[in-house]
Parts: C-alpha cells; structure tokens; sequence
C-alpha cells in the first residue's frame, strides 16, 4: 500500500489577527514556547521557559499525617465516613504545589501598519513554522516565526516587498518582576526572577498570593539580538529601533538557573558539588546559545528547523477525506461545523494538531507537558498549570506512543524518576510505608505530598501508581530488555512495594485501600452527606491490580525478585475485585453508595476499560456491558461537559468498540470544547483534551492491548473512505491502513522485533504474499524483525 503525504492538509489559517490569547498560534521545542498574535502595527509574541516556575525545593512533608492514619482507618472501618473525611482535612494534607510561570513578551511595533490588506496568517503544523503576509500603504510584509530544537533558540524573520521598508521597534516586557538593557551587538537582555510562592487560583485575593523575597526564587534571562540587511539598529528608551531595513533577522533564547536551585538545595555531597560546578548560569546559557545561532544563515537555521520537525511529524498521515474544507479559513470552519457541516479533514487536523502540540511542548531533556502543554499567560494560571497526576497528566501522554511520538514520553519518564526520590521521603514520613508515594499535584520541585484544600482531591496516594502504566507503555510500544531493567522495573518495584504496605484486610477478607477516595467524586452517606473517604473504591484496586501484574510479568521477563513474585501472586488473589452494583453499572466505591454528583466529570471506576484494559470483551464481558451502562447514565446525567472528559469519553466508547458513539463525541469536543485556535477548552485552556482527542482518534482505528493488533476496532459511519501511515502497536509494530466504503482494504504492518503476530478484523483476513498470491489468517504467525507483512480481506 502506497501513501502520499497530505502536507497542505495540516494548516491552521485565518484572515485576521488574534485578538486574545486563545486565538493567538502556539510554537514549541519542549524548552520554549511561544505564542504568536499575527498582529500588524503592534505583533505580539507571547513567551514560555519549560523551567519557569515559583518555588523552590523545600520539605513539604506532613509530619503528624502518620499519627492520624490507624485513627482515620478504624474509622472508616466503623462506616463513619464524615468523622475518617474530617480527620483527614485537618490532620494529612499538606500544602498547595508552586505554579508555572510566563516567561515575557516581545513586543514588535511597526509605524504605519494600522491599516492594512490581503491579510493572512497560518501555522504550518507539517514545518511547525507561523507565517503572517500583509500589505500596507508602504507595501508587503511577511513574518515567519519558530522556535528552533536543533538551535535552542526562536526565530522571527520579516520581510518587506520594498527596499528599505522595514520599520521596526522591538521590546522585551514580562509580568515577573524584571530589568531591561542593552546587550552588546545589537541585544536586549532581560533578567528577572520568579515568585518564591504563589497560592493557587483558588486563593488568589490573599495579601501574600504572590510572594517575592530576597535572593529565593528561579532567576531568568531572555535575550534578544537583531540581524539586518540594509538599515541600521540602535539602542533607545529600553527598546532597540530599527529603521529602512530589507530583511530583519531576529533571535531570542532564554535560561534559567534552575538546576543551580536544585543542585544547592540537594544533599552536600561530592556527586552535588560536581554537578554544581558544572551548572551553566542564565547568561552564559543564552550567550551560548545566541552566538551558535547567530554564525548561521537565516536559510541554515530554517533548514535545520524543518528537517527537525518534519523526521518527526511526517511519520503519520491521516486521511478522511473533506479536502474541499481546507481552503477556508479555521474559525469559519469551525463555525460551519458547529452548526452541523461535516468536516473529517478538520477531525484528521485535530488529530494531528494533538502530535504537533505533544512536539512542541515535550521533547527529550526538556520539563514533561503540563497542564497547559508549555504555553501559559498568567503569573496565577489555572489550577497552578502543574502536574495534575489523577488523569490530566496522565493524559496528556496518552498519544504519545500510539502516535509514534516515543521521544516525547520521555519527559515524563524522567519526571516519574525524579518524583520517586521525593516520594520516597513522603511515603515514609507520611504512611510508614516503603518504596515511593505522589498524590495528585506535583510541580518543576517533584511535590509528592497531598495538596492543601479538600480531601476529594487533595487526598489520593495512587497518583504514582498511576503514573507507572507509563513506563509500561514505553516498554510494550518498544520491547527493550535494558530500559525494562534499568529504568522502567525498579520505579515500578517502589511503587508496588508502597501500594503493598498501603493495603489493609477490609470486609469478607479483601485487601483493600484505606483511607480511599475516588477521584474527585463523592458519595452520599446514611446521614445524607457528600463525602469523599472511604475504602477500596474501584480506581485504587484497578491501579494497584494493573501495577502488581505489571511488576510480576517484567520479573519474570528479567527473571529477578522470585520472593516478591511469589507475594505480588498472593496478593493480586486477594485484591477486593471490581463490582457490579444493583442496578448494573460498574460500582465506584466499595459499597453501592448513592452518588452525590451522578454527572461527575471523572469516571475513575471504568479505568480498566481505558487506559486499562483489566475490562475487555475476552475476559470480562459482564463488566463491559456493565461499563457501557455506566458510561450512559454517566453522560445521561451531563458527565463528559469538560474538554478533557469529553475526549476520556471518545477513547472508552472506542473500547467498547462503538465507532459512532466515540465520533459523536469527537465532534462534540470540536464543537463546544476548543477555542479559535483549537486548543481545549476547560474550560479555561487545559491541553489534555488535545492530546486525549489524538489519543481516541487512535483507538478508533487501532487497538493492541490484548495481545493483538485489532484493525479498526472503532470506524464510525462518517468516516467511510481513509487511510492512516504510522500508527504504532504495542510490541513494536507500526501500521499502515486503508479503507473504503467502511471496509479494510489492505494493512501493511513494520516489524521491529521477532515474534508471533495475531491479527483481529470484522472480516476474516488473508495475508498478502510477495508473489501476488494470499494465504488465509488463521491464528498468530511468525514474524521478523525488520519484515513487511500486508494483509487484506
């Protein structure tokens, strides 16, 4: 099966200038973001540093959490729920996480370009390059804007039609506390420091919200150096002035000194000293990193750039159809579409803007995606744009493997790495416990303690847990003996070792989690109180059953831990299962409580249907059917209202293998759910919708979770015709598809390793020979690595 790459398809365009933040166009290395405004007379390039947080490492450990557990346990144990909720928030939470800040802006002011014509601007997703095209009384102007991975640095190159026509003031401004002054040749150089503590948004009129104090907090330099051809720059008033240039050639880096903070804060010993002297300061960062770009041509630095991103992103394609749509402009399309027009080239440029997005914001060596990807405006984001860790950032890394991004996994690997070792003082001091803890909040410090505010939230150790599946996930997509046992095993072991000190014997002998909440969620007690603490509730023993399975299959892969094999298998039997409750849904808690919110956002009891897969067709078909139900009454109530549960719902409905339910949602998320832009929305802006719609998109195409490769599992009705390159499978496959009038063509699956494939279709399948000839699919067959196997029906 031969593909064509579809590269015009992947363009956000519009006719005029963003207005506000949410319509302005993200660019991203993972290190820095920036979103571009497209503006004429006055442009706007709003900045990000992947580094750029308030804090500083600290103990926030709870020392008294520990004195309240055994108290707190027989409480619940007693059924009093609201008493076990109350010693809760009083005595084993903690404090909030710090937040992630915005860099600054450049400020880019050009004399008589108020009026303007023939305006246009895009964001090229194929060569992760912004273009903005205008004419004026003083002739054309073009401007492409991109942040650079090859060269660590942004990029903005403006052209006029007109010899001489460029007149330019160029500023640096930030929210942060800050100065600002002339660099040598031709540089503005700003430098400024974060908060040393913020509150989250939910305590934002407190007096000391934003606190800045002496010599604490990250310290922060951007420099920008101009390069002109023709025309002359010069210094004045804090900006620099360029007048009756042909072409402007500007570059932009920033640092931080955050590993300096880290490394001071981190024990004396030998192995901290070194790494501290090694640390590398703000300014010679950006020094660094300004004169190797600025030894490039303004062709050598695009060139770089694009075939950078394009070894990346060119390794999917998606095809739909709807090719007619994408000559208008994005936000009239959108409108179309919300109003009722089909668009599936707008479904495949979602899908694809989720890829784009995961690029730009989580590359290898650079902070994992937060909740706002790397793109935040305001010094007191959104629920602190941190870690979110009881799904939204687990989310965001949904695509990641599926999409053939496993470079940009690891961020995130390494932040679970990092927040083992700050979870391990916590599951001590906190819970007595061995291996490591996180909750549901962590930030740039790696805080694995409870937040402040509400135990419904606040209190809910499984976020590491969580956040294992990970490192299994890496593993399957990309089977490789030394990352299992070097990296992904031994996080794994602390986790499970913590979840085995965590359980308790509960009713009937069950082992079970207590104190247990569901995410978020509360129930109804017997006195009629929405509360959120009990025990054993259907998230904590999915997490914990999936994580011991886990742990068991890589022992026995690497053929280490006999003894703890041998307890994870006594365990596993005596792990309180997932229930069915009276009236046929998937039981959240323990007991078959009373909701208290029967449309709450989080479906946390149907984990194991998405992203886990303990609840599948083969094995558990009660509990699917169950789930199905669940998910009904859950979206009956007004469930799936947020960005991101709406795309949560268009992966389990992809589960349950119902196309046109997980695509009705799709359309629901492009519908209601995403700003001008297509970033999600909450709302506010929360990138895990993006990256979660990518996901589902996915699932309805190619599912690997049970041991083999189901091609469309999930094809809607709207989307008869396509094809897709690139998907990957777990085991190390990629897979190629077409399809026609809602029936498989033919798929062409890559080999990455030696082993037995099996294939699953609605349709018995044959396997296409070299000779022309085809040999019928009858259970697995022998594979190599490096082979070409196509089939069709």
């Amino acid at each position: 099966m031969e593909t064509k790459q579809n590269t015009s398809a992947w363009k956000l365009r519009y006719r005029q200038p963003a207005a506000v933040w949410e319509e302005a166009l993200p660019l991203g290395n993972g290190h820095m973001g920036a979103m571009v405004f497209g503006g004429t007379d006055k442009e706007l390039i709003s900045l990000n540093e992947d580094t750029l947080w308030s804090g500083f490492p600290r103990d926030t450990n709870n020392y008294e959490a520990l004195r309240y557990l055994k108290r707190t346990r027989e409480l619940i144990a007693a059924g009093q729920y609201g008493e076990a909720e109350d010693m809760v928030n009083a005595h084993m939470l903690g404090v909030n996480a710090q937040a992630y800040m915005p860099l600054g802006d450049l400020i880019l002011t050009q004399p008589g370009a108020e009026n303007y014509t023939a305006y246009e601007r895009e964001l090229d997703l194929d060569s992760g390059i912004a273009r903005v095209n205008y004419q004026t009384g003083q002739g054309g102007f073009t401007r492409e804007v991109f942040i650079s991975t090859p060269d660590q640095v942004g990029v903005v190159h403006l052209t006029s039609d007109q010899p001489g026509g460029i007149q330019l003031e160029l500023a640096l401004d930030s929210q942060l506390q800050h100065s600002v002054s002339p660099g040598e040749g031709d540089r503005l150089v700003m430098k400024g420091r974060c908060p040393s503590h913020i509150a989250d948004n939910y305590h934002q009129d407190h007096p000391l919200a934003v606190l800045y104090e002496e010599g604490l907090g990250v310290a922060f330099e951007l420099h920008l150096h101009a390069q002109v051809t023709g025309g002359s720059v010069r210094y004045s008033a804090g900006k620099l002035v360029i007048t009756g240039a042909d072409r402007v050639l500007l570059l932009l880096a920033a640092g931080t000194d955050y590993e300096e903070v880290r490394s001071r804060a981190s024990h004396r010993t030998a192995s901290a000293a070194q790494h501290l002297e090694a640390v590398v300061s703000p300014a010679e960062l950006c020094a660094g990193r300004l004169s190797a770009a600025a030894g490039k041509t303004y062709e050598e630095l695009f060139a770089r750039h694009v075939a950078d991103h394009q070894a990346i992103f060119r390794r999917m394609d998606l095809e739909l159809g709807g090719h007619e749509a994408e000559e208008r402009f994005t936000d009239e399309r959108l409108s179309a579409y919300r109003d009722g027009a089909e668009d599936p080239a707008l479904e495949a440029l979602l899908f694809q803007y989720g890829r784009y997005l995961l690029m730009g914001s989580s590359r290898a060596g650079t902070q994992a995606a937060n909740l706002q990807g790397i793109w935040n405006p305001h010094v007191q984001p959104p629920w602190n744009s941190n870690y979110t860790t009881n799904i939204n950032t687990q989310m965001n890394y949904w695509l990641a493997e599926v999409c053939n991004l496993s470079e940009c996994h690891e961020p995130l690997l390494e932040l679970i790495k990092e927040l083992s070792e700050t979870g391990a003082r916590t599951a001590a001091i906190h819970y007595g416990a061995r291996g490591w803890v996180a909750h549901h909040n962590v930030d740039l410090w790696r805080a694995s303690t409870p937040s402040g505010g509400d135990a419904s939230w606040a209190f809910w150790p499984m976020g590491g847990v969580w956040l294992c599946r990970h490192l299994w996930e890496h593993y399957e997509f990309n089977p490789d003996m030394k990352y299992l046992g070097e990296t992904a095993y031994p996080l794994m072991k602390g986790a499970v070792l913590f979840c085995l000190d965590w359980l308790v014997e509960g009713p009937e002998g069950w082992l079970v989690t207590s104190p247990s909440t569901s995410p978020e969620n509360r129930f109804i007690t017997q006195d009629g109180r929405a509360c959120s603490i009990s025990m054993g509730s259907a998230m904590d023993m999915s997490l914990i059953a999936e994580l011991m399975q886990h742990c068991l299959e890589a022992a026995r892969i690497l053929g280490v831990d006999a003894e703890l094999q041998e307890e994870l298998e006594q365990t596993l039997a005596r792990l309180s299962p997932l229930r069915i409750s009276k009236d046929g849904r998937v039981q959240e808690w323990l007991y078959d409580f009373a909701e208290a919110e029967p449309g709450h956002r989080h479906v946390s009891h149907l984990y194991s249907l998405y992203p886990g897969n303990r609840i599948n067709r083969r094995d558990t078909p009660e509990l699917l059917e169950a789930s199905r139900l669940t998910l009904e009454q859950r979206v009956a109530s007004g469930g799936g209202h947020t960005g991101w549960s709406c795309a949560w719902l268009i992966n389990l409905y992809a589960r349950l293998a119902d196309g046109d339910a997980a695509y009705g949602y799709v359309r629901t998320l492009l519908t209601r759910s995403v700003y001008p832009n297509l970033f999600d929305a909450h709302p506010p802006f929360q990138i895990d919708g993006n990256f979660g719609a990518a996901a589902g998109i996915a699932e309805m195409l190619l599912q690997s979770h049970l041991g083999e490769l189901t091609l469309l599992p999930a094809l809607p009705g709207a989307w008869k015709n396509g094809r897709i390159r690139g998907l990957k499978a777990r085991g190390g496959y990629e897979v190629d598809m077409e399809w026609q009038a809602g029936v498989l063509v033919s798929a062409r699956i890559t080999v990455k390793c030696d082993g037995m494939l099996r294939l699953s279709y609605a349709q018995a399948l044959k396997l296409l020979l070299a000779d022309g000839s085809a040999q019928a699919l009858n259970g697995a067959f022998e594979v190599k690595a490096g082979g070409i196997y196509s089939v069709g029906v």
